[in-house]
Protein backbone atom coordinates (compact mmCIF):
# COMPACT_ATOMS: atom_id res chain seq x y z
CA UNK A 1 0.00 0.00 0.00
CA UNK A 2 2.68 2.71 0.75
CA UNK A 3 4.33 1.85 -2.90
CA UNK A 4 0.45 2.82 -4.31
CA UNK A 5 0.51 5.54 -2.32
CA UNK A 6 3.48 7.01 -3.78
CA UNK A 7 2.04 6.43 -7.34
CA UNK A 8 -1.19 8.25 -6.53
CA UNK A 9 -1.54 11.46 -7.83
CA UNK A 10 -5.19 12.40 -6.65
CA UNK A 11 -7.76 11.61 -3.82
CA UNK A 12 -9.49 8.03 -4.55
CA UNK A 13 -13.26 9.12 -5.64
CA UNK A 14 -16.37 8.49 -2.89
CA UNK A 15 -18.12 5.24 -2.32
CA UNK A 16 -21.33 5.02 -3.43
CA UNK A 17 -22.34 3.93 0.16
CA UNK A 18 -19.73 4.99 2.20
CA UNK A 19 -19.30 2.79 5.63
CA UNK A 20 -19.71 4.86 8.11
CA UNK A 21 -23.15 5.36 7.38
CA UNK A 22 -24.63 1.59 8.58
CA UNK A 23 -26.83 1.91 11.23
CA UNK A 24 -24.85 -0.12 14.26
CA UNK A 25 -27.32 -2.94 15.49
CA UNK A 26 -27.79 -4.50 18.96
CA UNK A 27 -28.59 -7.80 19.76
CA UNK A 28 -29.77 -8.94 23.05
CA UNK A 29 -28.59 -12.33 24.12
CA UNK A 30 -30.92 -14.72 26.10
CA UNK A 31 -29.80 -15.71 29.50
CA UNK A 32 -31.03 -18.94 31.00
CA UNK A 33 -32.96 -17.02 33.83
CA UNK A 34 -34.61 -19.92 35.85
CA UNK A 35 -35.83 -23.71 35.67
CA UNK A 36 -38.63 -22.90 33.01
CA UNK A 37 -36.32 -21.55 30.38
CA UNK A 38 -35.30 -23.06 27.33
CA UNK A 39 -32.15 -23.02 28.29
CA UNK A 40 -33.02 -25.00 31.42
CA UNK A 41 -31.13 -28.35 32.97
CA UNK A 42 -33.46 -30.33 30.78
CA UNK A 43 -31.75 -29.34 27.40
CA UNK A 44 -28.16 -28.94 28.85
CA UNK A 45 -27.02 -31.31 26.67
CA UNK A 46 -28.08 -29.56 23.54
CA UNK A 47 -26.71 -26.23 23.96
CA UNK A 48 -23.21 -26.61 23.02
CA UNK A 49 -23.88 -27.65 19.23
CA UNK A 50 -27.01 -24.50 18.86
CA UNK A 51 -27.18 -20.97 18.74
CA UNK A 52 -30.18 -18.52 18.99
CA UNK A 53 -32.20 -17.20 16.81
CA UNK A 54 -30.54 -13.68 17.84
CA UNK A 55 -27.71 -15.26 17.04
CA UNK A 56 -28.26 -16.34 13.63
CA UNK A 57 -29.67 -13.17 12.35
CA UNK A 58 -26.61 -11.54 13.77
CA UNK A 59 -23.98 -14.02 12.10
CA UNK A 60 -26.44 -13.09 8.36
CA UNK A 61 -26.01 -9.41 9.48
CA UNK A 62 -22.18 -9.27 9.86
CA UNK A 63 -22.10 -11.78 6.49
CA UNK A 64 -23.87 -9.05 4.97
CA UNK A 65 -21.69 -6.53 6.47
CA UNK A 66 -18.45 -8.43 5.26
CA UNK A 67 -19.40 -8.89 1.94
CA UNK A 68 -20.44 -5.23 1.33
CA UNK A 69 -17.02 -3.97 2.66
CA UNK A 70 -15.09 -6.47 1.20
CA UNK A 71 -16.66 -5.38 -2.26
CA UNK A 72 -16.15 -1.79 -1.08
CA UNK A 73 -12.54 -2.28 -0.65
CA UNK A 74 -12.46 -4.62 -4.09
CA UNK A 75 -14.01 -1.48 -5.72
CA UNK A 76 -11.78 0.81 -4.19
CA UNK A 77 -9.16 -1.19 -4.78
CA UNK A 78 -10.02 -2.01 -8.93
CA UNK A 79 -10.68 1.96 -9.19
CA UNK A 80 -6.96 2.82 -7.88
CA UNK A 81 -5.44 -0.29 -9.47
CA UNK A 82 -7.08 1.34 -13.02
CA UNK A 83 -6.06 4.91 -11.58
CA UNK A 84 -2.37 3.10 -10.84
CA UNK A 85 -2.29 1.21 -14.21
CA UNK A 86 -3.36 4.88 -16.01
CA UNK A 87 -0.58 7.01 -14.33
CA UNK A 88 1.98 4.63 -14.42
CA UNK A 89 1.61 4.25 -17.98
CA UNK A 90 1.48 7.88 -19.01
CA UNK A 91 4.57 7.85 -16.23
CA UNK A 92 6.22 4.98 -18.40
CA UNK A 93 5.70 6.66 -21.92
CA UNK A 94 6.55 10.29 -20.35
CA UNK A 95 9.97 8.69 -18.87
CA UNK A 96 10.59 7.06 -22.04
CA UNK A 97 9.70 9.81 -24.22
CA UNK A 98 12.16 11.49 -21.88
CA UNK A 99 14.88 9.16 -21.66
CA UNK A 100 14.62 9.32 -25.85
CA UNK A 101 15.08 12.73 -26.10
CA UNK A 102 17.95 12.21 -23.74
CA UNK A 103 19.30 9.86 -25.69
CA UNK A 104 18.66 11.84 -29.36
CA UNK A 105 20.64 14.74 -27.15
CA UNK A 106 23.32 12.76 -26.25
CA UNK A 107 23.55 11.51 -29.88
CA UNK A 108 23.59 15.05 -31.08
CA UNK A 109 26.47 16.14 -28.59
CA UNK A 110 28.63 12.75 -29.86
CA UNK A 111 27.82 13.68 -33.12
CA UNK A 112 29.11 17.11 -32.73
CA UNK A 113 31.98 15.88 -30.69
CA UNK A 114 32.81 13.48 -32.54
CA UNK A 115 32.90 15.77 -36.33
CA UNK A 116 35.11 18.13 -34.43
CA UNK A 117 37.60 15.21 -33.99
CA UNK A 118 37.05 13.55 -37.60
CA UNK A 119 38.00 17.78 -38.65
CA UNK A 120 40.93 18.15 -35.91
CA UNK A 121 42.24 14.20 -37.25
CA UNK A 122 41.86 15.59 -41.06
CA UNK A 123 43.76 18.73 -40.05
CA UNK A 124 46.40 16.98 -38.19
CA UNK A 125 47.00 14.49 -40.78
CA UNK A 126 46.98 17.21 -43.72
CA UNK A 127 49.93 19.36 -41.27
CA UNK A 128 51.65 16.17 -40.39
CA UNK A 129 51.81 15.35 -44.45
CA UNK A 130 53.25 19.61 -45.05
CA UNK A 131 55.49 19.08 -42.25
CA UNK A 132 56.99 15.77 -44.10
CA UNK A 133 57.06 17.92 -47.37
CA UNK A 134 59.34 20.52 -45.43
CA UNK A 135 61.27 17.73 -43.92
CA UNK A 136 62.34 16.09 -46.75
CA UNK A 137 63.09 19.88 -48.10
CA UNK A 138 65.41 19.80 -44.96
CA UNK A 139 67.29 16.78 -46.27
CA UNK A 140 67.24 17.56 -49.73
CA UNK A 141 69.23 21.42 -48.76
CA UNK A 142 71.48 19.36 -46.70
CA UNK A 143 72.66 17.29 -48.96
CA UNK A 144 72.87 19.65 -51.42
CA UNK A 145 75.39 21.19 -49.26
CA UNK A 146 77.87 18.58 -49.66
CA UNK A 147 78.53 20.16 -52.65
CA UNK A 148 79.72 23.26 -51.69
CA UNK A 149 81.19 21.91 -49.03
CA UNK A 150 83.56 19.86 -51.17
CA UNK A 151 84.08 23.07 -53.65
CA UNK A 152 85.48 24.96 -50.94
CA UNK A 153 87.89 22.45 -49.32
CA UNK A 154 89.13 21.73 -53.18
CA UNK A 155 89.54 25.18 -53.45
CA UNK A 156 91.44 25.45 -50.76
CA UNK A 157 93.97 22.69 -51.05
CA UNK A 158 94.05 23.55 -54.76
CA UNK A 159 95.69 27.35 -53.95
CA UNK A 160 97.96 25.24 -51.54
CA UNK A 161 99.73 24.18 -54.35
CA UNK A 162 100.83 27.65 -55.38
CA UNK A 163 104.16 28.66 -55.40
CA UNK A 164 106.30 31.02 -53.58
CA UNK A 165 105.70 34.04 -53.41
CA UNK A 166 102.21 33.41 -54.63
CA UNK A 167 101.15 31.62 -51.84
CA UNK A 168 99.52 34.18 -49.79
CA UNK A 169 96.84 34.29 -47.58
CA UNK A 170 94.57 36.39 -49.93
CA UNK A 171 91.30 37.67 -49.53
CA UNK A 172 90.42 34.48 -51.89
CA UNK A 173 91.18 32.39 -49.42
CA UNK A 174 89.82 34.49 -46.37
CA UNK A 175 86.46 33.95 -48.42
CA UNK A 176 86.99 30.44 -49.14
CA UNK A 177 87.37 30.18 -44.88
CA UNK A 178 84.48 31.57 -44.22
CA UNK A 179 82.37 29.97 -46.86
CA UNK A 180 83.53 26.73 -45.46
CA UNK A 181 82.42 28.38 -41.63
CA UNK A 182 79.29 29.45 -43.48
CA UNK A 183 78.87 25.92 -44.47
CA UNK A 184 79.62 24.18 -41.70
CA UNK A 185 77.00 26.30 -39.66
CA UNK A 186 73.95 25.45 -42.27
CA UNK A 187 74.54 21.62 -41.96
CA UNK A 188 74.40 22.35 -37.94
CA UNK A 189 71.52 24.28 -38.22
CA UNK A 190 69.41 21.93 -40.69
CA UNK A 191 70.65 19.02 -38.28
CA UNK A 192 68.69 20.18 -35.77
CA UNK A 193 65.40 21.53 -37.25
CA UNK A 194 65.66 17.86 -38.96
CA UNK A 195 65.66 16.37 -35.53
CA UNK A 196 62.97 19.14 -34.34
CA UNK A 197 60.87 18.51 -37.42
CA UNK A 198 61.09 14.81 -36.54
CA UNK A 199 59.94 15.27 -32.83
CA UNK A 200 57.27 17.42 -34.24
CA UNK A 201 55.90 14.70 -36.62
CA UNK A 202 55.98 12.57 -33.97
CA UNK A 203 54.05 14.28 -31.61
CA UNK A 204 51.56 15.36 -34.34
CA UNK A 205 50.83 11.60 -35.04
CA UNK A 206 50.68 10.91 -31.08
CA UNK A 207 48.06 13.62 -30.87
CA UNK A 208 46.75 12.26 -34.30
CA UNK A 209 46.26 8.70 -32.53
CA UNK A 210 44.53 9.90 -29.20
CA UNK A 211 41.82 11.87 -31.19
CA UNK A 212 41.75 8.55 -33.46
CA UNK A 213 40.70 6.57 -30.30
CA UNK A 214 38.81 8.92 -28.98
CA UNK A 215 36.56 9.51 -32.07
CA UNK A 216 36.68 5.35 -32.11
CA UNK A 217 34.89 5.24 -28.65
CA UNK A 218 32.62 8.29 -29.86
CA UNK A 219 31.58 6.61 -32.65
CA UNK A 220 31.22 3.12 -30.80
CA UNK A 221 29.08 4.79 -28.38
CA UNK A 222 26.96 6.55 -30.85
CA UNK A 223 26.03 3.92 -32.63
CA UNK A 224 24.70 2.24 -28.97
CA UNK A 225 23.30 5.32 -28.58
CA UNK A 226 21.52 5.17 -32.24
CA UNK A 227 20.41 1.19 -31.65
CA UNK A 228 19.05 2.44 -28.22
CA UNK A 229 17.65 5.02 -29.35
CA UNK A 230 15.64 3.19 -32.07
CA UNK A 231 14.34 0.83 -29.49
CA UNK A 232 10.66 0.97 -28.49
CA UNK A 233 7.63 -1.18 -27.20
CA UNK A 234 7.20 -2.90 -30.04
CA UNK A 235 11.11 -3.89 -30.29
CA UNK A 236 11.82 -8.00 -30.47
CA UNK A 237 15.37 -7.38 -29.42
CA UNK A 238 14.75 -5.85 -26.12
CA UNK A 239 14.86 -7.89 -22.89
CA UNK A 240 15.19 -7.72 -19.13
CA UNK A 241 18.23 -7.20 -17.74
CA UNK A 242 18.27 -6.82 -13.73
CA UNK A 243 21.85 -5.13 -12.98
CA UNK A 244 21.87 -3.00 -15.85
CA UNK A 245 20.90 -0.06 -13.93
CA UNK A 246 24.08 -0.36 -11.92
CA UNK A 247 27.03 2.32 -12.56
CA UNK A 248 30.31 1.54 -12.83
CA UNK A 249 33.01 2.80 -10.78
CA UNK A 250 35.28 3.91 -13.89
CA UNK A 251 31.87 5.99 -15.48
CA UNK A 252 32.64 9.66 -16.03
CA UNK A 253 30.47 12.33 -15.82
CA UNK A 254 29.06 14.28 -18.95
CA UNK A 255 31.82 16.88 -17.31
CA UNK A 256 34.77 14.69 -17.46
CA UNK A 257 33.59 13.17 -20.83
CA UNK A 258 33.50 16.62 -22.28
CA UNK A 259 36.88 17.88 -21.09
CA UNK A 260 38.55 14.52 -21.91
CA UNK A 261 37.79 15.52 -25.60
CA UNK A 262 38.33 19.15 -25.33
CA UNK A 263 41.92 18.44 -23.84
CA UNK A 264 42.55 16.21 -26.64
CA UNK A 265 41.44 18.69 -29.24
CA UNK A 266 43.31 21.89 -27.03
CA UNK A 267 46.73 19.25 -27.37
CA UNK A 268 45.87 18.50 -30.61
CA UNK A 269 45.48 22.35 -31.56
CA UNK A 270 48.60 23.39 -29.90
CA UNK A 271 50.46 20.47 -31.70
CA UNK A 272 48.98 21.44 -35.11
CA UNK A 273 49.67 25.20 -34.15
CA UNK A 274 53.27 24.20 -33.36
CA UNK A 275 53.98 22.61 -36.49
CA UNK A 276 52.79 25.29 -38.42
CA UNK A 277 54.82 27.71 -36.91
CA UNK A 278 57.19 24.87 -37.26
CA UNK A 279 56.89 24.86 -41.21
CA UNK A 280 57.43 29.10 -41.24
CA UNK A 281 60.71 28.91 -39.35
CA UNK A 282 61.72 25.86 -41.58
CA UNK A 283 60.73 27.63 -44.65
CA UNK A 284 62.65 30.79 -43.31
CA UNK A 285 65.67 28.48 -42.37
CA UNK A 286 65.84 27.04 -46.22
CA UNK A 287 64.95 30.81 -48.04
CA UNK A 288 67.79 32.45 -45.49
CA UNK A 289 70.51 29.52 -45.52
CA UNK A 290 69.67 29.01 -49.86
CA UNK A 291 70.43 32.70 -49.66
CA UNK A 292 73.67 33.26 -47.43
CA UNK A 293 75.10 30.60 -49.66
CA UNK A 294 74.56 32.11 -52.77
CA UNK A 295 75.66 35.34 -51.48
CA UNK A 296 79.00 33.88 -50.04
CA UNK A 297 78.97 31.97 -53.07
CA UNK A 298 79.04 35.42 -55.36
CA UNK A 299 81.75 36.93 -52.74
CA UNK A 300 84.20 34.26 -53.66
CA UNK A 301 83.55 34.06 -57.33
CA UNK A 302 84.34 38.03 -57.15
CA UNK A 303 87.01 37.89 -54.92
CA UNK A 304 88.16 35.23 -57.70
CA UNK A 305 87.69 37.54 -60.03
CA UNK A 306 89.60 40.33 -58.45
CA UNK A 307 92.75 37.88 -58.02
CA UNK A 308 92.68 36.75 -61.25
CA UNK A 309 92.98 40.68 -62.73
CA UNK A 310 95.44 41.27 -60.83
CA UNK A 311 97.75 38.17 -61.38
CA UNK A 312 96.97 38.90 -65.14
CA UNK A 313 97.98 42.67 -64.79
CA UNK A 314 101.38 41.44 -63.11
CA UNK A 315 101.85 38.93 -65.66
CA UNK A 316 101.62 41.24 -68.22
CA UNK A 317 103.66 43.53 -66.16
CA UNK A 318 106.48 40.69 -65.90
CA UNK A 319 106.24 39.99 -69.34
CA UNK A 320 106.49 43.54 -70.73
CA UNK A 321 109.65 43.76 -68.17
CA UNK A 322 110.88 40.42 -69.44
CA UNK A 323 110.90 41.47 -73.07
CA UNK A 324 112.90 44.96 -71.88
CA UNK A 325 114.92 43.14 -69.85
CA UNK A 326 115.43 40.91 -73.33
CA UNK A 327 116.19 43.77 -75.49
CA UNK A 328 118.31 45.22 -72.86
CA UNK A 329 120.24 41.84 -72.76
CA UNK A 330 120.60 41.69 -76.88
CA UNK A 331 122.12 45.44 -76.53
CA UNK A 332 124.68 44.63 -73.66
CA UNK A 333 125.66 41.59 -75.53
CA UNK A 334 126.63 44.11 -78.26
CA UNK A 335 127.79 46.77 -76.15
CA UNK A 336 130.16 43.90 -75.15
CA UNK A 337 131.69 42.81 -78.27
CA UNK A 338 131.99 46.15 -79.11
CA UNK A 339 134.29 46.81 -75.75
CA UNK A 340 136.17 43.67 -76.61
CA UNK A 341 136.61 44.72 -80.22
CA UNK A 342 137.48 48.18 -79.04
CA UNK A 343 139.95 46.75 -76.51
CA UNK A 344 141.58 44.60 -79.44
CA UNK A 345 141.92 46.98 -81.82
CA UNK A 346 143.45 49.30 -79.04
CA UNK A 347 145.95 46.47 -78.52
CA UNK A 348 148.08 46.54 -82.24
CA UNK A 349 148.50 50.32 -81.84
CA UNK A 350 149.96 50.08 -78.68
CA UNK A 351 152.03 47.13 -80.12
CA UNK A 352 153.09 49.44 -82.98
CA UNK A 353 154.47 52.16 -80.38
CA UNK A 354 155.84 49.86 -77.53
CA UNK A 355 157.59 48.35 -80.95
CA UNK A 356 158.50 52.01 -81.45
CA UNK A 357 160.46 52.53 -77.97
CA UNK A 358 161.91 49.45 -77.89
CA UNK A 359 163.80 49.71 -81.59
CA UNK A 360 164.41 53.55 -80.81
CA UNK A 361 166.21 52.51 -76.80
CA UNK A 362 168.75 50.74 -79.64
CA UNK A 363 169.99 53.78 -80.94
CA UNK A 364 173.47 53.85 -80.32
CA UNK A 365 175.44 56.25 -78.08
CA UNK A 366 174.42 59.57 -78.40
CA UNK A 367 171.97 59.21 -80.62
CA UNK A 368 169.80 58.00 -77.73
CA UNK A 369 168.34 60.73 -77.42
CA UNK A 370 165.37 61.91 -75.59
CA UNK A 371 164.02 63.93 -78.56
CA UNK A 372 160.23 65.11 -79.27
CA UNK A 373 159.47 61.79 -80.88
CA UNK A 374 160.38 59.40 -78.26
CA UNK A 375 158.45 61.24 -75.88
CA UNK A 376 155.32 61.64 -77.97
CA UNK A 377 155.92 57.50 -78.26
CA UNK A 378 155.99 57.64 -74.70
CA UNK A 379 152.75 59.46 -74.28
CA UNK A 380 151.18 57.32 -76.67
CA UNK A 381 151.58 54.55 -75.18
CA UNK A 382 150.35 55.59 -71.87
CA UNK A 383 147.41 57.52 -73.27
CA UNK A 384 146.82 54.11 -75.54
CA UNK A 385 146.88 52.08 -71.42
CA UNK A 386 144.73 54.38 -70.33
CA UNK A 387 142.27 53.84 -72.97
CA UNK A 388 142.56 49.69 -72.82
CA UNK A 389 142.48 50.25 -68.71
CA UNK A 390 139.27 52.01 -69.21
CA UNK A 391 137.72 50.00 -71.92
CA UNK A 392 138.55 46.96 -69.28
CA UNK A 393 136.99 48.52 -66.56
CA UNK A 394 133.68 49.24 -68.51
CA UNK A 395 133.90 45.94 -70.13
CA UNK A 396 133.73 44.40 -66.57
CA UNK A 397 130.81 46.39 -65.93
CA UNK A 398 129.17 45.63 -69.03
CA UNK A 399 129.50 41.94 -67.94
CA UNK A 400 128.30 42.45 -64.65
CA UNK A 401 125.47 44.24 -66.01
CA UNK A 402 124.85 41.30 -68.26
CA UNK A 403 125.42 38.91 -65.92
CA UNK A 404 122.41 41.09 -63.43
CA UNK A 405 120.25 41.02 -66.41
CA UNK A 406 120.75 37.50 -67.17
CA UNK A 407 119.74 36.70 -63.44
CA UNK A 408 117.04 39.59 -63.83
CA UNK A 409 115.82 36.89 -66.71
CA UNK A 410 115.57 34.17 -64.75
CA UNK A 411 113.93 35.95 -61.94
CA UNK A 412 111.42 37.15 -64.26
CA UNK A 413 110.57 34.31 -65.62
CA UNK A 414 110.48 32.43 -62.76
CA UNK A 415 107.84 35.05 -61.67
CA UNK A 416 105.84 34.58 -64.68
CA UNK A 417 105.85 30.63 -64.34
CA UNK A 418 104.42 31.29 -60.84
CA UNK A 419 101.97 33.76 -61.97
CA UNK A 420 101.00 31.24 -64.83
CA UNK A 421 100.65 28.54 -62.26
CA UNK A 422 98.61 30.93 -60.18
CA UNK A 423 95.95 31.75 -62.64
CA UNK A 424 95.77 28.23 -64.08
CA UNK A 425 94.80 27.03 -60.29
CA UNK A 426 92.56 29.74 -59.97
CA UNK A 427 91.00 29.54 -63.05
CA UNK A 428 90.99 26.35 -64.12
CA UNK A 429 91.05 24.56 -61.01
CA UNK A 430 89.13 26.92 -58.56
CA UNK A 431 86.19 28.27 -61.11
CA UNK A 432 85.78 25.48 -63.56
CA UNK A 433 84.74 23.66 -60.40
CA UNK A 434 83.12 26.40 -58.91
CA UNK A 435 80.70 25.81 -61.93
CA UNK A 436 79.18 23.18 -60.69
CA UNK A 437 77.93 25.35 -57.37
CA UNK A 438 74.41 24.34 -56.58
CA UNK A 439 71.50 26.58 -57.53
CA UNK A 440 69.65 28.71 -55.23
CA UNK A 441 66.30 25.70 -55.49
CA UNK A 442 68.39 23.30 -54.88
CA UNK A 443 69.89 24.96 -51.81
CA UNK A 444 65.65 25.70 -50.96
CA UNK A 445 65.61 21.82 -51.02
CA UNK A 446 62.96 22.25 -54.17
CA UNK A 447 65.21 19.90 -56.23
Amino acid sequence: MAQTDVLLTKQPAPQTVPACELPPKLYDVARNTGAHTSSGLATAGFRTAKYLVDEWFQNCYASYHQAFADRDQSERQRHESKQLAAETEALAQRTQEDSTRKVGERLQDMHCWKSELQREVGELVAETDLLLAQKLRLERALDATAVPFAISTDNLQCRERRQHPDLVRDYVEMELLKETELIRNIQELLKRTIMQAVSQIRLNREHKELCEMDWSDKVEAYNIDETCAGYSNQSTEVQFHPHSTKFEESASTPETWAKFTQENLQRAERERLASFNLRGLIDCILRDTAEDLRLQCDSVNLAFGRRLEELEDARHKLEHHLNKTLREISDQEHNVAELKLAIKNKEVPLKVAQTRLYQRSQRPNVELCRDTAQFRLVSEVEELNRSLSALKEKLLEAEQSLRNLEDTRMSLEKDIAVKNNSIFIDSHKCMTHRARYPTILQLAGYQ
